[in-house]
């Protein structure tokens, strides 16, 4: 074998790793951020943005409206959107980005208009827009589906009381990004609490917004029908990044230090992960894993099976449910992994079956997994972000060499990857595309 296929990585597995691993900026907040420079005509800093596909699409989505976008991503990117057309936006751009989604609320508050194609991005089961919808219509908008477009208009929107029929993550930031723009207070009831959610209120603040209930279910925005200012703000660390790294560090037998993380964030990833053995130190905002310890699953009391399920935010992320299911292949141990989020979500697990791993689909939503299994290199292709971060993750601690196709959907979500593992020690060639 001369080398990796295009868009393919080349991992010779079964290599302990060691070293640091520094988290990138959060792509689920670098994305809302990013459709709330509408919400000002004067400048808005942005540093630690990731350098990530996802990340650049938005700017060029952002670009095809009128922004002007000027800077680096880590560095810090300047970008003002005192003159734009809505009318102009990239219509193919946004059927790539399943983020395009989030402009519906700024654009509707500010110009009273825009038309969206229904958004692309993974293809991990039924992802309902029925939520965004809900809550800019009780904010006065009006929205349409004409020539399978979505058509979002509004003669000024209004604060209101504001019930979300579940606690959607991009709905909850479309409404808060409207709200700030209307005229009058806006309650958001049932509304996500996760950290991007937590991390855009922050920006908003910083821009003037009047908001209160942030990481609550519950939040209130104060909106004066004017403008925001402009702002600087550094996008926060990625707790789904982080959550994969420790996943990876436990699964390969890795010493491994993860710097810049937040402490309010460590609880809920290792609601999970602790079931499956895994043990984690943190002292003065740097994490470490020690790999080196034999995973065991942790029984529930009287020795019943655990499970392993997810849940919106502050529960156990859907993002790292893929994650959990290669861990639980390298635990001794039986456990179930219950994604009870997105019914697609757990269809890459024959890939993991086609490597050894001990695994039994009960339905979309469930798999029982008993380990620990001596994974085998093969051929896969990664279905999606986390999916394909999980199967790398297998790659990684699995005997022989693999090939991972289809990378670019890793890559939408994870910053200059194999340069960072190769820095581990790990043996990844990355195939040009």
């Amino acid at each position: 074998m001369n080398g990796p296929p295009a868009d393919s990585y080349l991992v010779k597995g079964g290599i302990p790793l060691s070293g640091t691993l520094r988290p990138s900026g959060s792509k689920n907040a670098a994305l809302p951020i990013l459709a709330a420079t509408l919400l000002t005509d004067s400048d808005v800093t942005l540093s630690n943005l990731p350098d990530i596909r996802d990340v650049r699409k938005m700017l060029d989505l952002l670009s095809s409206l009128g922004v002007t976008v000027s800077g680096s991503m880590g560095e810090g990117m300047v970008l003002n959107a005192s003159s734009i057309d809505p009318d102009s936006i990239d219509i193919s751009a946004c059927r790539e980005i399943r983020a395009s989604i989030l402009l519906a609320g700024p654009l509707t508050a500010r110009a009273g208009r825009v038309v969206l194609p229904p958004p692309g991005g993974d293809v991990i089961g039924r992802r309902r827009l029925d939520t965004h919808f809900l809550a800019l219509e009780q904010m006065g908008a009006s929205i349409s589906m004409e020539d399978r477009m979505l058509r979002f208009r509004s003669s000024g929107l209004k604060g209101s009381r504001i019930f979300l029929d579940e606690p959607s993550v991009t709905a909850t930031e479309n409404a808060l990004m409207a709200a700030v723009l209307a005229e009058g207070e806006t309650e958001i009831y049932n509304a996500a609490c996760e950290p991007n959610v937590q991390d855009l209120a922050r920006m908003l603040k910083s821009m003037g917004a009047d908001i209160s209930g942030s990481g609550t279910n519950r939040m209130f925005v104060r909106g004066t029908g004017e403008l925001l200012g402009g702002c600087r703000h550094r996008v926060a660390p990625d707790h789904i990044e982080i959550g994969s790294f420790i996943g990876l560090a436990a699964c390969c037998g890795s010493v491994v230090s993860i710097p810049d993380v937040p402490g309010d964030i460590i609880r809920p990833i290792m609601n999970g992960f602790s079931k499956l053995g895994v043990t984690t130190g943190y002292s003065d905002g740097t994490l470490t894993v020690d790999g080196s310890l034999e995973l065991s699953v942790r029984p529930d009391r009287g020795g019943a099976i655990p499970t392993v399920y997810d849940a919106p935010w502050p529960g156990f992320s859907p993002d790292l449910t893929s994650t959990a299911v290669v861990l639980a292949t390298q635990a001794r141990g039986i456990s179930l992994i219950f994604e009870k989020m997105f019914e697609s979500r757990l269809f890459f697990v024959d890939k993991l079956v086609a490597m050894g791993a001990g695994i039994i689909q009960c339905d979309p939503h469930r798999v029982v997994v008993s380990g620990p299994s001596r994974l085998r290199g093969t051929d896969v292709s990664s279905p999606d972000i986390r999916a394909g971060m999980a199967l790398l993750t297998a790659a990684l601690c699995a005997e022989g060499t693999s090939i991972i196709r289809n990378v670019h959907q890793i890559e939408r979500g994870y910053e200059d990857l194999v340069a960072r593992l190769i820095g581990l020690g790990a043996d990844i060639t990355a195939g040009s595309r």
